[in-house]
């Protein structure tokens, strides 16, 4: 496999950085506390009770104002059904809006759904007061959500989810490649799509400035565009008195496409990656490609899933909330997304300000191209024969220092080698320790420290470790790097897995499930033939 920047440079015909889809949620400031719940409906709304059945009053009136936005506009409304693709039931209706190009609300779905809802009772012994003191709390109800979906110039399709029950939360979806498409046609720059991301491009840099341009202002503008024209449960007055939205980020995506001038090229490359990178949620990968540290208390599930929905296979790794995914798309690109679910994870806050905009967009770009990184180490092409020769047979360093040669095949060696690998971008490097603690389950059988000090010895002296000064911590080599691999791969790909096939002790059932067997034992059979018929002809 030819290594990634050979790639790149070769056989990609337009690669693309730029935030995809964005999940946010819009919330009152003035309506997360009891206190202020009761100062809304006392003092703002007039109700002499504050409770439950006052919001309700007012959920009413926001879903009639609802239906009769949708009956004065021509809306449809939909309800969805449980399991019901609500995209699919949208789609069409975003498709004949985009063919007429103006701002407006497609259609409207209603779904019965989860949520969090201000809910309140007597307090205990005032049941049958003519004026009881009411207990509050935040409860997990089902009821229904109205979603919106629409069509804007600026961003392109987009829904907007609420329901009627305080505080009257806001769900929004966007994305970012839609938002760039919108301004590359206002800019009359051509360009062909790939699904949500692009293809082609007839100016590629002015592409990429347009998805460096977005940011948190647009989103803004967008909310507030959209919270004058849709129906509201707060009047003009309570805006007037600080009963205004806050948006908070859910979901968080950042992408970087590569797409090939050819679709064999990317596949085969991307069914190397996946072969050669199922350990890539290992907690020292994870800390590689995000960037973290990691300790016995960091939580989190650490694992590698292959999705092979449909044709195309899809590689994730997990860090606590968030996730990196690889993906081959449509046959012709690799996108590698990372998807930050919680802000927290990288210490950002959640709520949407410029701060947190870029700070969120350096953790996406700088997964990406972490990965992107290690994947392409492993891709870089195997020593040449001299060097192969070096490394395995003895040899004496520049000062005259003897090394012991590193035999392929000794299981010793090649657990040291494999334990390597999982070494390489540890940013504070190695220990005696790690090293014996991960040859030891390698080989399942006793490996002292004193046998991984000859080893680091002898692997030092080859060039394929440094040492940390003023420590006791070793760094891989790039030398290193490229042996551990070439050796751990043909050992454990070619040589061992073809050992056993060859194996004559190998039952003749499970002999004939292998080409290689079968191949071999013919072989070995033509081969006796011959021999036999030379000697009886001599």
């Amino acid at each position: 496999m030819a290594d990634y920047a050979t790639l790149l440079r070769d056989h990609v015909t337009l690669e693309c950085r730029s935030i995809d889809r964005i999940f946010l949620q819009a919330y009152v400031p003035k309506l997360q506390s009891v206190g202020q719940v009761c100062i809304f409906l006392r003092w703002r709304r007039k109700f002499r009770i504050p409770s439950s059945a006052a919001f309700g009053k007012i959920g009413d009136g926001y879903v009639k104002a609802v239906h009769e936005y949708a009956k004065k506009n021509e809306i449809p409304v939909v309800h969805f059904q449980k399991g019901q693709n609500k995209e699919e039931v949208a789609r069409p209706y975003l498709e004949a809006a985009a063919r007429e190009g103006k701002d407006r609300v497609v259609l409207i779905g209603i779904a019965q759904e989860k949520a969090s809802a201000w809910r309140s009772w007597p307090k205990k012994g005032q049941e049958k007061a003519a004026h009881p003191h009411m207990d509050w709390s935040r409860e997990m109800v089902y009821i229904n959500h109205f979603y919106f979906y629409l069509w804007d110039c600026e961003w392109g399709g987009a829904f907007w989810k609420t329901n009627s029950y305080a505080p009257y939360p806001i769900w929004l979806w966007l994305n970012g490649h839609e938002w760039a498409k919108r301004q590359l046609e206002k800019a009359r720059i051509a360009y062909e799509a790939l699904d949500n991301g692009f293809r082609s491009c007839a100016n590629p840099a002015a592409l990429q400035k347009v998805c460096d341009r977005l940011g948190p202002g647009a989103v803004k503008s967008f909310f507030w565009r959209w919270v004058r024209r849709l129906p509201s449960p707060f009047t003009d007055d309570d805006l007037r008195a600080g009963y205004l939205y806050d948006l908070a980020f859910r979901q968080f995506e950042v992408s970087d496409t590569c797409v090939f001038e050819r679709p064999q090229a990317g596949r085969m490359w991307f069914e190397g990656v996946i072969r050669d990178h199922l350990d890539v949620g290992r907690p020292t990968q994870v800390a590689l490609v995000f960037d973290r540290r990691f300790s016995r208390r960091t939580p989190g599930t650490y694992r590698t899933r292959v999705l092979t929905e449909g044709v195309d296979p899809t590689l994730c790794c997990y860090y606590k909330s968030s996730r990196i995914k690889q993906y081959f798309k449509e046959g012709r690109a690799l996108r590698t997304e990372t998807v930050i679910c919680d802000t927290n994870d990288f210490g950002i806050g959640r709520r949407v300000c410029a701060q947190n905009w870029y700070a969120l967009r350096a953790v996406g770009e700088s997964a990406n191209r972490r990965l992107c990184e290690a994947e392409a180490a492993d891709a870089q092409p195997a020593p040449d024969v001299v060097t192969f020769s070096q490394v395995t047979r003895p040899s004496t360093t520049d000062d005259g220092l003897y090394a012991a040669g590193l035999r392929f095949g000794e299981a010793r060696v090649m657990a040291v080698l494999a334990a390597l690998v999982g070494f390489c971008y540890l940013v504070a490097g190695f220990t005696n320790c790690q090293l014996v603690e991960r040859v030891r389950a390698l080989l399942q059988r006793p490996y002292t420290c004193r046998q991984a000090t000859y080893d680091l010895r002898r692997l030092k002296r080859k060039g394929l470790i440094v040492r940390v000064p003023r420590s006791q911590r070793y760094h891989l080599t790039s030398l290193g790097r490229r042996v551990a691999v070439l050796f751990t791969k043909t050992y454990g790909r070619v040589l061992a897995p073809g050992l056993s096939a060859v194996d004559p002790h190998l039952p003749d059932e499970l002999a004939a499930r292998s080409p290689l067997a079968a191949a071999w034992r013919r072989l070995e059979r033509t081969l006796d033939d011959f021999i036999e018929a030379q000697l009886v002809a001599a």
